[in-house]
């Protein structure tokens, strides 16, 4: 009884530790963003991934700043929804490889290979006939908690 009370007490640390660093979001550095000119997600629009379930490019005629990152949007309206709730549609893991995360590696990403998991957009490394999501798929019940641990270490080390 008293270990299982010890260890309801420690896996509700680890997730009160785990929803403040999500609620940091908006505050670490911008050295933790996958960034290219102060660009992010290459230029693909955040708010697609969810609307259309898709990546689409967006265009430098309807962008927006949030904390110093550039995001470009396909149209208008997806412009204004990411406005209204950027934290909604902004990429986990400052938009580097989710499974990379896993094991504390930030690393480029390519922006056509996405999942939405928990309405939330994880991206993945898809390059030279190495695709991170398939290897993801094979284990994300086991990855999702480590990205989440080590994504926490790299933030918190501002």
């Amino acid at each position: 009884m008293r270990r299982s009370l010890i260890f309801s007490l420690l896996s509700f640390s680890f997730f009160m530790l785990t929803i403040s660093a999500k609620g940091q979001n908006q505050s670490y550095d911008l050295k933790h963003y996958n960034l290219k000119k102060g660009l992010a997600i290459q230029g693909y629009d955040p708010v697609a991934y969810f609307t259309e379930n898709k990546a689409v490019e967006g265009s430098d005629k309807f962008s927006a700043k949030k904390n110093g990152i550039t995001y470009h949007f396909s149209t208008e309206a997806n412009k204004q929804l990411f406005l209204k709730s950027p934290s909604k549609y902004e990429p986990e893991y400052g938009g580097y490889c989710a499974y990379a995360m896993a094991s504390g590696d930030k690393v480029r990403i390519d922006p056509e290979t996405f999942k939405i998991i928990d309405n939330k957009l994880y991206l993945f490394y898809n390059f030279r006939f190495t695709n991170t999501l398939k290897s993801w798929n094979k284990d994300e019940p086991n990855l999702l908690p480590n990205a989440e641990r080590e994504w926490g270490k790299i933030i918190s080390n501002n």
